[in-house]
């Protein structure tokens, strides 16, 4: 016989009191057979009763270690309950006041746009301020779904915990282990899973892109804006392979390198690059460049810390964290950051190229005014200042006036 404790004899384990007996020895259930599962006699647990070899122990034992499993569940209970409490008094009310602040800049940018082209667009305006109205109204319907959720399984786990305490409570040791309950609770509450991250509680802002709305906008603010600010290229930083014009608006590309120019801090001296005398760190700007006659150019911004000398990739535009431009070789036309590079499928390219910096909502667009076609939008966090920078390998390259 396997035991766990003392041997049971004829007449040990009188057990906690008056209770079931035996049905075959007439003796109180005082052991436990773990190997049956349930309470038996000391006859039974004995060298000729039935459950001789089986892993036998006292009932009280038996009683105990189900009592410290039910604290222990408790007590991980009432953890999880504090964790999902502090989720839905925490982080929910957050996320639903990020949707809704999320949702009146979005609702803020739609009206903004719109009121240059609402002649044209009445039908656009409505139909995003109904998309943005539907998105809101969707993450405010997931918000509300997980406060329903967890509060459901709040109540539940405070039920399951209620039901196990009231068993430590209320029954006895073989009442204890006859009970079944207690797993089937344990295993309920297991099911409950903790609250995870979710995209669904989140105003998803791509809900007020358009390509008309964009198409519109860039149209409308090159047509506003455009030589209301008087861009000129700052002489100190022109590549000694590139030209300035007096005027200081264009620049010529050369093969063979200026001695005329003095070295500088800010002078590039290697690739065919130059920044813009004017910086921008807010607002909405906007400019055209004169890119007919080069076949070989990059239009965009760069940051002030762009680096200026080598020929390595931190001072090339388009290869380094510094610069977003739009370029030319030939017929390939790509936008590039970082070294990454995005092609834009164009069969021809532009005579002039529009640029839009919108750094309210931290957006570059590049857009060709003759066509009214958006050649490419890139959407990022950009660190200001931002210079309009400009490469030409090609010809020549002009701000348009």
């Amino acid at each position: 016989m396997s035991a766990e404790g003392a041997e049971p004899g004829p007449g040990s384990g009188s057990g906690p009191g008056p209770g079931p007996l035996c049905p075959e020895h007439g003796q109180a259930l005082s052991w436990f057979c773990g190997s049956e599962r349930r309470p038996v006699c000391a006859a039974c647990a004995g060298l000729g009763g039935r459950c001789r070899g089986h892993r036998i122990r006292r009932a009280e034992e038996r009683a105990e270690e189900l009592r410290n499993k039910i604290v222990d569940q408790c007590e991980r209970l009432q953890l999880q309950s504090a964790a999902i409490t502090k989720y839905v008094a925490d982080v929910l009310p957050g996320k639903n006041q990020r949707a809704v602040s999320m949702a009146s800049a979005a609702r803020e940018l739609v009206i903004q746009r719109l009121s240059l082209v609402r002649s044209l667009c009445e039908s656009e305006e409505q139909r995003l301020l109904e998309q943005v109205h539907g998105e809101e109204e969707r993450a405010h319907q997931s918000i509300l779904t997980q406060r329903v959720h967890w509060a459901e399984a709040l109540q539940k786990l405070d039920t399951i915990r209620t039901g196990l305490v009231g068993m430590l409570t209320h029954l006895d040791d073989l009442q204890l282990i006859k009970e079944q309950e207690i797993f089937e609770r344990t295993e309920e509450a297991e099911g409950i899973l903790d609250p995870q991250e979710s995209e669904m509680l989140n105003f998803n802002e791509k809900c007020t892109r358009s390509p008309l709305l964009t198409q519109l906008w860039a149209t409308a603010v090159l047509g506003s804006l455009s030589g209301t600010e008087d861009i000129r290229i700052d002489e100190r930083t022109v590549s000694p392979f590139l030209q300035l014009s007096d005027d200081r608006k264009t620049l010529t590309f050369s093969t063979k390198k200026s001695k005329a120019c003095a070295d500088g801090p800010e002078r590039f001296d290697h690739w065919p690059n130059a920044l813009a005398a004017t910086s921008f760190q807010n607002g909405l700007h906007a400019w055209m460049v004169n890119v007919q006659n080069s076949c070989a150019y990059k239009v965009g911004v760069a940051s002030g810390h762009l680096p200026r000398k080598g020929s390595g990739s931190d001072c090339r535009l388009g290869h380094n964290a510094f610069s977003w431009v739009f370029s030319r070789y030939d017929q390939e036309f790509r936008f590039s950051h970082n070294g990454q590079h995005e092609p834009l499928g164009l069969l021809r390219g532009p005579a002039q190229l529009g640029v839009v910096l919108d750094l309210q909502v931290q957006e570059l667009l590049f857009y060709e005014p003759a066509s009214g076609t958006v050649l490419c939008a890139h959407h990022v966090s950009f660190p200001g200042p931002l210079f309009p920078v400009f490469a030409v390998a090609d010809q020549t390259i002009s701000i348009v006036r």
